[in-house]
């Protein structure tokens, strides 16, 4: 306890995590309309945690800061779980996929600077400021908003730049949580479709219907699985430091996403008809618990007073925001990926990953898939997108920008 603040260290602020999910999957369970638009259920609990330090620092002036060391660690788990999930062919399946919504994912981080340009520019703000109300807090997410504040701070003069991103990063994480969901829902029964193999594993969380409710989960298909992903991260942090001596930084889930990939593959070729460990039950509900609980944290720990401080601002570019990404997904990004099952889940996956992070995203489409049916190659496209191409695109356009 520090003067007005509270810090909660990492082991509590797991539990609370581990709370705050249960809550909103009990919530969930009760209330049909969160279920009818695919809310999931950590982002259900953790708003209304948030939501509800907001009211205690309001009243109180009562400030929460949370340890979240523990936080990202389940975020590298649920990394290897994709990683140990993709097969070969998927990959290859996913060519098109990819580098088409590499193009997209590129107009869409030109696409938000402008808007945020021009909003930063009608509110009195200078327009390198732009990026901040753009992809450096929205396609980008708290890191990358922390990480470009100071210097559109050093560039522009603007005083609490890190404060403005970090507020825009924070709403967006909220609307990225919320409008995933309804818009898989509008596509996917609004155009009746159907997963184009219904028999399929799910790679993330077991369907809500029940249907693999007597598949086997036990003992050691649990402990075979942590193993693998274990040594997925293991290899993964030898890689990162690979990476790093060539100069390249890349956030640490990356290298070991590869590696589960890598373990997968190789280990369905040497040994073919050993017990399986990708596409089982006890994998996705592995996945399923990482990212929950990840989500769950990351959506109590927000700030949201940080929002209020922006006022009109905000609101404003926000909803331009947000009103340009669901109009893009729906129009734009769902006839370019197919207009299938595939390209509803991944609709609701880049709804989020657009205003949010991956996390979000994937959560998006974890939520529609258990209530719809499988997509295995979407979980394998939107995460290889999000993990290379995002940071090195959104560097190069916010550099371009902020030093024009």
């Amino acid at each position: 306890m520090t003067d007005a603040a509270l810090h909660v260290p990492s082991f509590l602020t797991a539990t609370l995590g581990f709370a705050v999910y249960l809550i909103g999957a009990e919530i969930n369970a009760r209330v049909a309309v969160l279920r009818q638009f695919n809310i999931p259920e950590p982002v259900t609990g953790g708003l209304l945690a948030s939501f509800t330090l907001l009211f205690l620092y309001l009243v109180a002036g009562m400030e929460l800061t949370f340890d979240l060391a523990s936080r990202d660690f389940l975020l590298i788990v649920f990394f290897a779980g994709i990683g140990l999930n993709a097969r070969l062919s998927d990959l290859i399946a996913g060519g098109k996929p990819l580098f088409l919504l590499l193009i997209l994912t590129l107009i869409t981080i030109v696409s938000q600077n402008a808007i945020g340009a021009v909003g930063a520019v009608i509110f009195g703000y200078p327009a390198q400021a732009g990026v901040l109300f753009g992809s450096a807090a929205l396609i980008g997410g708290h890191g990358t908003a922390i990480a470009w504040a100071p210097e559109v701070g050093a560039v522009t003069g603007l005083e609490g730049a890190t404060e403005l991103g970090v507020a825009v990063a924070t709403l967006g994480l909220v609307l990225a949580a919320l409008v995933g969901g309804p818009i898989a829902r509008l596509l996917v029964e609004g155009k009746n479709l159907t997963p184009d193999r219904p028999d399929e594993e799910h790679t993330v969380g077991l369907p809500d219907d029940g249907d693999g409710a007597d598949t086997k989960i036990d003992h050691l298909t649990i402990m075979r699985v942590l193993l693998h992903v274990n040594l997925a991260i293991i290899f993964g942090y030898l890689l990162n430091e690979v990476i790093e001596a060539t100069g390249l930084k890349l956030p640490l889930f990356v290298p070991c996403l590869i590696m589960g990939i890598v373990i997968a593959n190789i280990r369905a070729a040497l040994a073919p008809n050993a017990p399986p460990v990708s596409r089982t039950p006890s994998l996705a509900l592995i996945s399923e618990f990482s990212l929950g609980a990840f989500l769950a944290m990351s959506l109590m720990s927000l700030q949201l007073w940080t929002i209020a401080e922006l006022g009109l601002a905000i609101v404003v570019i926000m909803g331009a925001q947000t009103l340009f990404a669901v109009a893009f997904v729906i129009w734009v990004l769902f006839p370019v990926m197919g207009s299938n099952y595939r390209a509803a889940v991944l609709s609701a996956g880049f709804g989020g990953f657009a205003l949010g992070a991956t996390p979000t995203a994937i959560a998006n489409m974890t939520a529609v898939t258990k209530r719809y049916g499988p997509s295995p190659i979407a979980f394998i496209v939107l995460p290889l997108v999000s993990a290379f191409f995002v940071d090195i695109a959104n560097a190069i356009v916010i550099q371009t920008i902020v030093n024009f």
